[in-house]
């Protein structure tokens, strides 16, 4: 078995070991080893080079990714926490998402950028944001969303290959979470959303560490005679409708868990695409399972009732069946 993060450290190692333009650089990423150990002993065994320590200023290391990728690297970039990529917000949507359309497909920018994101671990209002969608908004990048050990490995591998800006959100409370890894067999594409429970009464769609819950929350109905299907979406851009439409075309109810607050997030996003484009197939209103819609707090037991649990998305499925 291996860990999560011992999934993303094998791919980070793999990719530095068989090509030599790959370095990884950020906030304490080389003599820290990172600020969840992903890349701890990286450092000495490949050294300040390829290892790179970076100042406290995301606009200025995100920046020099996109640079080092313009001048033929593969730069994997590591920003501690969601919620500082905003410092680098104008190098992301100005430069890298639109280089490749400005330069009329003349430059690539193959950039990793790898962050934590999402709550639970009581670090507050300022580190526990889930801004995925702020992302999957913008043209020219593409998103990655890992939620298991095995897609922890094989998005980093992905998106360090790509040709274009490649954001992969690593949720913070996977980091522990262990399961098998595979590194021998060709990997599923990263593009494509994964139904990770068959079901027929209704289609929980979720992602990222909201995906555990989705597949609890799918044992809890179970009890109670319902078979929900749980979709893993894996890719947040491009968004895989048709796997999105499949699921819901079997049990004609949708419920979408989205760490994000409910305006303008994620799960609007489907539930505008399930309304336009699968209107019919529904039985019942889409139920959206999202955080409320404040500050995250500090207190374990207010961060609980503000982020979605297994029990809400039971409820919300329930409310859907039954409204069906």
């Amino acid at each position: 078995m291996t860990t999560y993060r011992e999934a993303v450290r094998t791919a980070l190692t793999t990719l530095l070991r068989e090509d030599p333009r790959v370095f990884l650089m950020g906030e304490d990423v080389g003599r820290y080893g990172g600020a969840y150990a992903v890349s701890k002993g990286l450092l000495e065994e490949f050294g300040e080079e390829r290892i790179r320590d970076t100042p406290l200023c995301e606009s200025t290391f995100v920046g020099a990714g996109i640079g080092a990728a313009l001048g033929g690297m593969r730069p994997i970039v590591e920003v501690m926490t969601v919620n500082f990529s905003l410092l680098a917000i104008d190098q992301v949507v100005n430069n890298a998402a639109v280089m490749r359309h400005m330069s009329g497909g003349q430059f690539e920018v193959p950039i990793a950028v790898r962050m934590a994101t999402g709550g639970g671990k009581q670090i507050a209002a300022q580190h526990s944001h889930s801004l995925e969608n702020w992302y999957a908004h913008v043209p020219g990048i593409k998103v990655l969303a890992p939620a298991t050990v095995q897609d922890a490995h094989d998005m980093v591998l992905a998106a360090v290959e790509d040709p274009d800006p490649v954001f992969v959100f690593e949720h913070q409370m996977l980091y522990g979470i262990e399961g098998e890894l595979d590194t021998q067999s060709t990997p599923p594409s990263p593009w494509k959303a994964i139904v990770r429970k068959p079901g027929k009464d209704v289609s929980l769609i979720a992602y990222g560490g909201s995906m555990h819950k989705a597949l609890e929350a799918a044992k809890v109905l179970s009890g109670e005679g319902i078979d929900a299907e749980v979709v893993d979406l894996r890719s947040l851009r491009p968004l895989d409708r048709e796997t999105i439409f499949d699921s819901v075309r079997r049990t004609h109810r949708a419920v979408i868990v989205d760490e994000a607050w409910k305006t303008g997030s994620l799960a609007s996003e489907i539930s505008a695409i399930l309304a336009e484009e699968a209107f019919y197939d529904l039985d019942a209103p889409i139920e959206r399972v999202c955080t409320l819609e404040v500050p995250m707090p500090y207190a374990k037991h207010l961060e609980d009732a503000a982020i979605p649990q297994v029990d809400e998305i039971a409820e919300a499925a329930k409310r859907s069946v039954g409204g069906g």
